[in-house]
């Protein structure tokens, strides 16, 4: 994998049961592997500039070398909540991969790019860009950290 590869596509949605299951019927990905990102487990989190304890799910599923993920907030306030109130459910970030997630926060910055939303979950690190006005949608960067096993998986 090289330096800037894009490993990510994700969507926010109200419902991750019912999205996990739409898209596994109509696009026939899965399995899904589901997560809940809270803390203590989800460390260093940060939206707007200021320190968070919002919580979520994830569904985790990979077609060829890209992983498609479905996140769900759940408590708290995040960009996953601002999404939803704004566009609905959709497309919400596109994540490139960055060994050195430093160096690309500096590159980012240089470029007028200010992280707005942030966090670690085991090995893995992720900060999210304000890029939303000038592409789109939101770009974030990680280190394709190693994280635990699911906590469940879907079809069971």
């Amino acid at each position: 994998m090289k330096e800037g590869n894009v490993i990510q596509i994700a969507h926010v949605v109200r419902d991750l049961e019912t999205a996990m299951k739409a898209y596994s019927e109509t696009l026939k990905t899965g399995p899904w592997d589901i997560y809940t990102f809270a803390p203590p487990n989800l460390r260093e989190s940060m939206v707007r500039g200021k320190s968070s304890d919002h919580t979520y799910l994830l569904a985790l599923t990979w077609c060829d070398e890209m992983q498609f993920e479905l996140v769900q907030p759940l408590t708290g306030r995040s960009l996953y909540d601002e999404h939803l109130e704004r566009h609905g459910e959709g497309l919400h970030h596109i994540k490139f991969y960055y060994p050195d997630c430093a160096k690309a926060l500096a590159d980012f910055a240089q470029r007028g790019f200010s992280v707005i939303q942030s966090g670690k979950f085991d090995s893995d690190e992720f900060y999210y860009f304000d890029t939303e006005e000038k592409l789109g949608y939101i770009i974030e960067v990680g280190n394709k950290g190693k994280i635990r096993a699911p906590e469940r998986r879907y079809p069971h």
